[in-house]
């Protein structure tokens, strides 16, 4: 008959009668009629799906209320897994023809129990042939002692599941065997449900109660749709076997235990097995269910455009990590170096220097009388070296494209994109050897799953909930994991130990009690595009010796720190998103160590790294931003290199650290921060100065790892770790932009001696340096100090400090004010709003060879009981043709020799051979530059002319 004499509605109906070989039939008539049984997907097929009382729905137990793409498809698969064990049949080798000429034996169909042929499984056993079909009739069928199975034969429960009950432990002889609707009781000898030492077996919507399965190779199974109540499967050198579709609860150890490296000796199904699970493959698509999305392109653009929230790229969406607030901070600061040219031309001085607004750092600070006085002493001139270096980046569209960079850089790769990158991890997600564990629930239970002893699984598309904890790998064991859901663990939700390796890539790890992952005693995981968050303690913990490489996560909302590093943990840290934690974004403590770039650590509570206790990572190239406290506080004997990073828009400093760290800060943007750009303080570390969970082991476990420290010396080679990054003995903070920071630029209270060396220090809204306390000598040399609302350089009674080869330029009052002891030498102090040197109190300086101008002001001032050697100095006259004030009473005390000029050196500071940090300031090279003289003579009591640009 043809399709089109009858509606397709009408079709449909009629086909939807029809039993599963009579729809074979049909769809082999044509193709119209073909399409026609394919049209019934939602309808029959999914009622034939549904209601074979072998299977589940197809999304049990993780998802019940999700449909499949195709029931027809799904019942396809049910169907020829059902059939896996019958595939060992020898077919003659000889010859494939001869296969059709074999006379097949029927199987047949034999009932057991009440009303059936047989009384006992047990005399069904000794009746069957290999391949029969045991049917258990309705009931409770008990064996009194071990069944031994010797013939391949397929043992099926009639009715619903939990109508047949059988009380037995089965020892499987045979090369394979199915088990189908059956609730298994252990018997009262032995907790021992099942066990096979050589053959496969395959459970289909079974339950196994208060039991145990155990596989030994060259065993193997096929475990699906079945419910294991305080039950457990332990698996022995298993080649490979799959569990899909499994429940797990309330068992009192491990729901499953792999033990042993996977058997080279495999039986006949695992070619099949390996088959069955390629097809099955849970896809890699990425799930929008863990963060919010946006829709913008990217994070970086909405630093440009007005009102925006900033974004973290995510797959192929976006997560948002900034609050309002943070943006609008963000946007404020981007919006002011906007503006700078602007101002640059546009501020006015008022009529009385003294009242100048601290605000506008970026003015040019003259008034319009005075800009024909200015005009005398302009000439054409040569920009000092740091500038000159830097000029191109005056234009705030440069700094526009910085960011654009960053957001390119530090953009969030999708777990495809890591997989193409990275062979090694590409190879472990596509490997299919042990134990493969697909789409099964574990809940309410000690443990998950456990592999020990050089065991390998691999778990993807399930939910661990509720659990002591989820996964447990240690002993030179690898896991790969991918796609699960691991939440409400009492203790860690993955835990690798003892050289356990493995891949943890595209998880969803939350709300667990301890860490989400916990890696320790020389673990080595690949972890990757994960998401761990909402934790009530760290994020991630490597510890004990621990390494890894931690990847393309985003770690967000943790009650401690997202990545928390101590007791010589190692591990490489990059291209991850840490955010909105309730602690510091990464902690580095207990001689931990480690190599952390490229990463974005964003709006934390705490500092967005700490580094405490002889912790000495290398930070690089990150963006830590718009934190609730500091970017980088390095608490007491803290060590590290911390370079190329930008630190930028946090509410406390940039840099906080004590004068007893060995910090290397090199490098850095640090700017636009709410407090002090960079602050050296003498400070004791103790519980009340770290964040919850940082102090003696944070909280988790680790005991073992601090007398494990104790004992063992770890060497580590260059390639492991590579120190060969000049190792220093004084803490350096060397060739940064501290710029555009709420207070001074660099804030120091120490005890330690410091080097400074190399910075550009630009329009911060306090003064440039100041040292309040320095027992010993800080180090101040070849630095650009310009444009700051206040001092360039202010020096408090009792401190030590060599000022060298220095550039001060066009700061708001003093250039450089000291009440302390030093030398001041070979500086170029240009342009400053009042004196360029201002000695006080009891100051007791050297100042040797400096070129000093101030243009309304004295070039040096001496106050008080300061006293000082001044010599050969040039000292350029400004409007107020002031040179030197000295108190007469200290007259003696203060010689003072003019410098004869010989030639005109460039401006300082000079930096020969060094590269300046990611983005120098924005007006540095337009401080002072010195030029050549007027004429052949000197003037005004040698002083000569200078300009000011």
């Amino acid at each position: 008959m043809e399709v089109g004499v009858l509606p397709v509605e009408l079709w449909q109906l009629i086909l939807s009668y029809l039993h599963l070989p009579d729809l074979g039939r049909c769809s082999a008539v044509c193709r119209a009629w073909h399409e026609l049984v394919l049209s019934l997907d939602k309808t029959r097929w999914r009622q034939l799906c549904l209601g074979c009382l072998e299977h589940r729905h197809p999304n049990w137990p993780n998802q019940p209320g999700v449909e499949p793409r195709s029931w027809r498809e799904t019942f396809k698969q049910h169907y020829l897994a059902s059939k896996t064990w019958t595939k060992n049949m020898q077919d003659l080798e000889s010859s494939n023809c001869l296969s059709l000429f074999r006379r097949r034996k029927g199987r047949r169909q034999l009932s057991v129990g009440a009303g059936g042929e047989f009384s006992s499984l047990r005399a069904a056993l000794a009746a069957a042939s290999p391949y029969d079909r045991l049917v258990l009739l309705p009931g409770l069928h008990e064996e009194q002692s071990e069944v031994l199975l010797k013939v391949p034969v397929e043992v099926v429960g009639q009715g619903k599941l939990g109508d047949v009950a059988l009380l037995v432990s089965i020892d499987q002889h045979c090369p394979t065997a199915r088990l189908c609707n059956i609730v298994f009781v252990p018997s009262w000898f032995t907790s021992v449900l099942y066990k096979t030492t050589a053959g496969y077996v395959q459970f289909d919507n079974c339950t196994f109660e208060s039991g145990q399965l155990q596989i030994h190779a060259p065993g193997t199974c096929q475990v699906k749709f079945c419910t294991f109540s305080q039950s457990s499967i332990h698996l022995r050198s298993v080649a490979l076997c799959v569990l899909e579709n499994c429940e797990f609860t309330s068992s009192e150890n491990a729901a499953v235990t792999v033990e042993g490296c996977p058997s080279s000796d495999h039986n006949w199904a695992c070619k099949h097995l390996a088959t069955l699970a390629k097809s099955c493959a849970v896809s890699m698509e990425p799930d929008a269910a863990g963060c919010p999305v946006a829709e913008q392109d990217g994070w970086g653009e909405s630093l440009l455009e007005p009102v925006r929230t900033c974004e973290i790229v995510v797959g192929e969406g976006q997560s948002s990590f900034l609050s309002d607030a943070g943006a609008q901070a963000l946007l404020g600061s981007v919006q002011e170096d906007a503006e700078f040219e602007e101002n640059l031309r546009a501020a006015k001085e008022e009529e009385e220097y003294l009242a100048l607004d601290s605000n506008s750092s970026d003015s040019d600070l003259c008034s319009d009388d005075e800009e024909d006085a200015q005009a005398v002493f302009r000439l054409p001139c040569q920009a000092h070296s740091l500038s000159q270096a830097l000029a191109d980046l005056v234009d705030s569209r440069l700094q526009s494209n910085r960011l654009h960079s960053l957001q390119r850089d530090l953009k969030l790769k999708s777990l495809q994109q890591e997989l193409q990158q990275d062979k090694e991890a590409q190879s472990l997600a596509n490997s299919l050897q042990g134990c493969i564990i697909r789409q099964c629930l574990f809940r309410d239970g000690k443990g998950g799953v456990f592999i020990y002893s050089r065991g390998q699984a691999k778990l993807e598309g399930n939910t661990f909930r509720n659990l002591t904890y989820a996964v447990r790998c240690i002993q030179n064991s690898k896991v790969v994991m991918l796609r699960n859901d691991i939440h409400h663990c009492k203790a860690s939700g993955i835990f690798l130990r003892l050289s356990a390796g493995g891949l943890v890539a595209d998880n969803n790890i939350h709300s667990n009690c301890e860490a989400g992952v916990d890696i320790r005693k020389g673990a080595n995981p690949l972890v990757l595009c994960n998401k761990i968050h909402s934790g009530l303690r760290s994020g991630i913990v490597v510890a004990g010796n621990g390494k890894g490489i931690i990847r393309s996560n985003q770690i967000y909302g943790n009650k401690e720190a997202g990545i928390y590093i101590l007791y010589n943990g190692n591990p490489a840290v990059s291209g991850n998103h840490i955010f909105q934690g309730l602690a510091a974004g990464i902690a580095v403590n207990e001689n931990g160590r480690g190599q952390i770039t490229g990463n974005i650590i964003c709006e934390n509570q705490w500092g967005g790294v700490d580094i405490r206790h002889g912790g000495d990572p290398v930070l690089r190239n990150n963006l830590i931003s718009c934190g609730y406290s500091d970017g980088v506080v390095v608490g007491e004997h803290g060590r590290g290199l911390v370079e190329g990073n930008v630190i930028y828009g946090n509410k406390g400093c940039g840099v906080w650290m004590t004068s007893s760290s060995l910090l290397h800060l090199v490098s850095n943007q640090i700017s636009h921060n709410s407090i002090y750009g960079v602050a050296v303080f003498c400070h004791k570390d103790d519980n009340s100065d770290q964040p919850p969970g940082q102090g003696q082991g944070g909280g988790d476990s680790f005991q073992e790892e601090r007398e494990g420290a104790g004992r063992e010396s770890y060497t580590v080679s260059e390639e492991e770790y590579p120190t060969a990054r000049h190792p220093i003995s004084v803490a350096l903070v060397e060739l940064n932009n501290i710029s555009h920071n709420g207070a001074a630029g660099l804030h120091v209270k120490s005890s330690e001696a410091l080097n400074i060396i190399a910075n550009v220090i630009h329009a911060n809204r306090d003064g440039g340096v100041a040292v309040l306390q320095s027992s010993q000598l800080t180090r101040i040399a070849n630095n650009s100090i310009s444009c700051n609302s206040h001092g360039g350089v202010l020096v408090e009674a009792e401190c030590q400090v060599e000022l060298r080869g220095n550039g001060v330029y066009e700061n708001g009052s003093h250039g450089i004010i000291s009440k302390g002891e030093g030398i001041v030498a070979e500086n170029d102090i240009i342009g400053n709003h009042r004196c360029g040197l201002q000695l006080l109190q009891v100051a007791d300086m050297k100042v040797i060879k400096n070129r000093i101008q101030s243009f309304r002001d004295y070039g040096i001032a001496l106050f008080d009981e300061a006293k000082g050697l001044v010599q050969e100095n040039i000292i350029f006259q400004g409007r107020s043709k002031k040179s030197i004030l000295r108190p007469l009473s200290n007259a003696e005390d203060c010689p003072w020799h003019h410098g004869c000029m010989l030639t005109n050196p460039p401006a300082r500071p000079h930096i020969r051979g060094r590269a300046l940090g990611p983005r120098a300031t924005a007006g540095a090279q337009r401080a002072s530059s010195i030029t050549t003289r007027v004429d052949g003579g000197c003037h005004n009591h040698g002083s000569v002319f200078c300009t000011v640009l």
